[in-house]
């Protein structure tokens, strides 16, 4: 562990064929929308009885199996049920609803349909993006006052890192986009720059201390320094989020991408923040010295 800025190009070829990768599957496969952003056919089910909900997901499941999402409202009382967008058609939808009132004996009428459009999905796929960018511009100013903006790009780039390597994974599996999912993406902007401000306070300090040594030192001894703090930190993590998601079922749609970005974070903040930050000290000392023979 004493030369991870000298081994960049690996760090930096793992990260690009995972990204590379996931961007292929994006272009020719796409994004698992879910019901948020597609739109479909909500029912919502007077149920009036305690009922477990695992009962009725299985009776969904055999209309549309993996393209719908359920919860319980109203105090118990009512099931809200959506369905995505052309899975199917007002005949199956009669059929699911029919099977469900004749398991509980419930009275006609004790549901309602309504189908939802994807405008909401779309208006929120640009607020996200909107709010990732204002957080981003917000941490280049805040980062570049408070150390330099070469730890800034630095940064930027690592947290685009571990959102890009977080759609890989979910364009590459398959896995479906939901509401959760933009939270978790937030939440992960979050926690990966505190991950990273934490190595490049180190790398400052160190700075100081050693003046004589070049940036690729500096990083590797700074590196060196925090490094198991860091592994130990985002290992502590993860095993609560993956409890989480193991044991509570409801918020894996928020969880999964949480352990995903969080993983790839603590990669990012070591082996690709860092390494970063050497590669635009040693262009900038280049510009200089070029600058300084020119004018000699």
């Amino acid at each position: 562990m004493n030369k991870i800025i000298e081994k960049t190009k690996i760090w930096f070829s793992i990260s690009l064929v995972v990204i590379l990768i996931g961007v292929g599957f994006m272009m020719f496969k796409g994004l698992n929308y879910g019901i948020d952003f597609k739109g479909g056919t909500q029912i919502t089910v007077q149920m009036n009885q305690d009922f477990v909900k695992g009962d009725v997901d299985k009776i969904i499941d055999e209309f549309a199996a993996g393209k719908y999402s359920s919860k319980v409202i109203n105090d118990g009382e009512e099931l809200e049920i959506v369905i995505q967008e052309g899975v199917l058609d007002e005949t199956q939808v009669s059929s699911l609803i029919g099977k469900i009132t004749e398991k509980y004996s419930l009275e006609d009428g004790s549901y309602q349909t309504e189908t939802i459009g994807a405008t909401v999905g779309k208006e929120l796929q640009n607020n996200a993006f909107l709010v990732v960018i204002v957080a981003s511009i917000g941490m280049l100013i805040y980062i570049s006052i408070r150390f330099e903006f070469s730890f800034a790009m630095a940064a930027i780039i690592a947290l685009l890192h571990d959102i890009l390597v977080t759609l890989a994974v979910y364009a590459v599996l398959g896995i479906q986009i939901n509401t959760p999912f933009i939270a978790a993406i937030l939440t992960i902007v979050g926690y990966s720059i505190n991950d990273t401000i934490v190595v490049f306070d180190r790398i400052r300090e160190n700075r100081k201390k050693h003046l004589k040594a070049s940036p690729a030192e500096v990083a590797n001894m700074s590196i060196k320094a925090c490094i198991t703090r860091s592994i130990n930190t985002s290992i502590t993590t993860l095993i609560t989020i993956t409890c989480l998601f193991i044991f509570v079922p409801a918020i894996r749609p928020f969880s999964l991408p949480l352990i995903i970005g969080i993983a790839s974070g603590a990669y990012s903040s070591i082996f690709i923040a860092s390494p970063l930050w050497v590669i635009f000290k040693n262009a900038k000392a280049k510009k200089k010295a070029k600058i300084s023979n020119g004018v000699a």
